[in-house]
């Protein structure tokens, strides 16, 4: 993170780098800092973060230290008042940066923890994996390729988490969440 100073402060580096910039109140007043990498805790920059502008790239905002908590998805905009618009408690604490991916998307999802139960293989975006799979829960599951945002309701709704590749044996550890609807984080949103 590198402090700007001024209200006309243009950096060099966000025209040319993945960027966001924090303000620690709405309106983009107050100090300000660029963030070009994953944060794990903004405390030792600013006490407060209530408004962003998302200079380029797809970020994973947090409302705890080392990316815990509530997750809220950003992209390139500006975010005059996030608290009100995400209707969040609690302003962003960490940051993560996903990365673009080019190509396919692929993931399966599981009824149950240790992929086990009915599974389905994912290509594409579900807004509904009832309607889809007549699948009631999601409780584990494998993304091969891309990165995925998950929902707990259906039609991209409520509460979400972002996955990367890997595997996730149990949702148990993430608040008793259950997925209802995924969706792909495409290179076109960046």
């Amino acid at each position: 993170l590198t402090s700007s100073t001024g209200p006309g402060y243009k950096s060099i580096l966000s025209t040319t780098c993945i960027l966001v910039i924090f303000y620690e109140d709405r309106n983009f007043q107050g100090r300000s800092y660029e963030c070009m990498s994953d944060c794990g805790d903004f405390s030792s920059y600013m006490s407060r973060c209530h408004s962003c502008k998302v200079e380029s790239g797809c970020w994973m905002m947090y409302d705890r230290p080392n990316y815990m908590g509530n997750q809220y998805f950003f992209r390139r905009g500006d975010y005059a008042d996030y608290m009100s618009m995400f209707g969040m408690n609690d302003c962003i604490r960490s940051c993560r940066m996903i990365p673009m991916h080019r190509g396919s998307y692929r993931m399966r999802i599981y009824e149950r923890e240790n992929f086990m139960g009915q599974m389905h293989e994912m290509m594409d975006d579900c807004d509904n994996i009832m309607d889809r799979y007549r699948m009631s829960h999601c409780q584990s599951c494998h993304v091969m390729d891309g990165h995925w945002l998950m929902y707990e309701q259906p039609q991209y709704r409520g509460r979400m988490w972002y996955f990367r590749p890997g595997e996730y044996r149990s949702f148990s550890n993430m608040g008793g969440m259950r997925f209802m609807s995924m969706r792909r984080i495409m290179d076109s949103w960046y």
